[in-house]
């Protein structure tokens, strides 16, 4: 009894396997040893049956091709199986605290995620960051990590989804960035407390994995010219833009070509009503037209049945209906009509 007792001490702190493990074994030896006693010469104390008579016995099957005939044999049996028990007892109670451990780590932020081509989300903002992870996760495959400064959360916002993993602590850490997986990760938001602090993340993001497509969220996008200085090909998006924040995280460059057609100078998008004493062609012809005649692109027609975007090219456009299009400069019909043909 001493023994175990020792044994229990030495053991706990280490593998859940180690103490089940060492009372089976005891318990398998010591039977043996007490049945050579109780029942000296008989069948079960054989080396090649005495395995089986063990198993047996301790799993409580109960075969019956083997048993003690002697009322201390079967004091040795009960013994077996009441050791069988306490292992069974100590081993379950080891997994579960082990599991419940890792569901606690869980809600704490203390894991490492070891997945790849996830998204990874800096920073926390009540509200906004769950419509934020909304948006992404409506693609059914995506998996995101959100990472956040220890004194933003205490536990995992989102615990009931599967699809996003929690880790909190230092965002300027490399080790506590490198727990989000980042270098594998697809691309990187990040959606900090202010601009100040959006730099500052960079820099770490950066630091940590410099080839990840990385997107910031700004407040002022004249700090762009601050963040460029750390990463030039880092894209910096409005903040209160969240879906264009999500629609660039899952197709980089996206904000670029947005961003591009609202500034003045560059291409733009334009519309053009197509006059009363025009002839009805189909989308093809316009298309065609737009693009070899004027490099602009045909984005959506309104007809007298509703606006279409990227509408089929068999869609027959006649008088009254508008068009909408992108290309340098604004195109009246007249300009656009002898490449119709």
């Amino acid at each position: 009894m001493l023994f175990l007792l020792r044994l229990v001490r030495r053991t706990s702190r280490h593998s859940a396997w180690v103490l089940p493990l060492a009372i089976i074994c005891f318990v398998f030896v010591t039977g043996w040893i007490a049945m050579v006693m109780a029942q000296p010469g008989s069948e079960i104390v054989r080396p090649d049956n005495y395995w089986w008579w063990f198993l047996v016995t301790a799993t409580t099957v109960g075969y019956g091709d083997l048993f003690p005939e002697t009322a201390g044999g079967r004091v040795v049996g009960a013994y077996v199986v009441f050791g069988s028990i306490t292992t069974l007892a100590i081993l379950f109670s080891r997994i579960s605290a082990i599991i419940e451990n890792a569901k606690g780590r869980r809600m704490r932020g203390e894991i490492s995620f070891s997945g790849t081509s996830h998204i990874v989300l800096l920073g926390y903002t009540s509200g906004r960051t769950e419509r934020l992870l909304a948006e992404l996760l409506s693609e059914p495959e995506r998996e995101v990590v959100l990472a956040t400064w220890e004194d933003q959360l205490t536990e995992h916002p989102m615990a009931g989804e599967d699809r996003v993993h929690f880790v909190r602590g230092d965002l300027t850490d490399l080790t506590v960035l490198s727990r989000t997986g980042i270098g594998g990760a697809h691309s990187v938001l990040i959606d900090a407390r202010d601009d100040n602090e959006a730099v500052t993340l960079t820099v770490a993001a950066n630091a940590a994995s410099p080839s990840v497509h990385t997107i910031v969220a700004l407040r002022d996008l004249r700090v762009q010219r601050t963040i460029f200085r750390v990463d030039s090909t880092v894209h910096c998006v409005q903040w209160h833009n969240t879906q264009l924040i999500a629609e660039e995280l899952s197709d980089p460059g996206i904000a670029e070509v947005y961003q591009e057609l609202a500034t003045a100078g560059g291409k733009g998008t334009y519309s053009l009503t197509v006059p009363d004493s025009a002839a009805t062609v189909t989308v093809g012809t316009w298309q065609s037209a737009l693009g070899r005649a004027h490099d602009a692109t045909l984005l959506a027609v309104r007809t007298p049945g509703g606006t279409q975007v990227s509408p089929s090219w068999e869609l027959p456009v006649g008088p009254g209906a508008r068009l909408f299009y992108i290309a340098s400069d604004r195109l009246e019909y007249a300009e656009v009509v002898g490449a119709l043909g």
